[in-house]
């Protein structure tokens, strides 16, 4: 399995609409077919020092191997997330473990 751990942090000036359309626009990823396990959230309520709540969204998708991670880079779907909203990103951060 491959874990790809995506967090977002949203400009500022971002408004409402825009984050719902966001929100549809990471949902849409799931529809791509080497993707196994899917989940996008926000920060939770957590106060804890070494948790990091300063993030907008976080997705996280497993994959069954490296493969499959490879075609979802290049898949329509994720090129066209990518094209639609890359101007709302402040900062992405992306983790991948296996």
């Amino acid at each position: 399995m491959l874990a790809h751990h995506v967090l977002f942090w949203l400009k500022a000036e971002t408004t409402e609409g825009q984050i719902a359309a966001f929100k549809k626009g990471l949902e849409s990823l799931e529809n791509i077919e080497t993707v196994k396990t899917f989940h996008i959230g926000t920060p939770a309520a957590i106060d804890r020092a070494v948790v990091d709540i300063t993030y907008s969204f976080s997705l996280i998708i497993f994959f069954e191997d490296m493969a499959g991670h490879d075609v979802y880079q290049v898949h329509t779907l994720h090129q066209a997330f990518l094209d639609q909203f890359r101007e709302l990103f402040e900062k992405v951060i992306i983790y991948d473990a296996h």
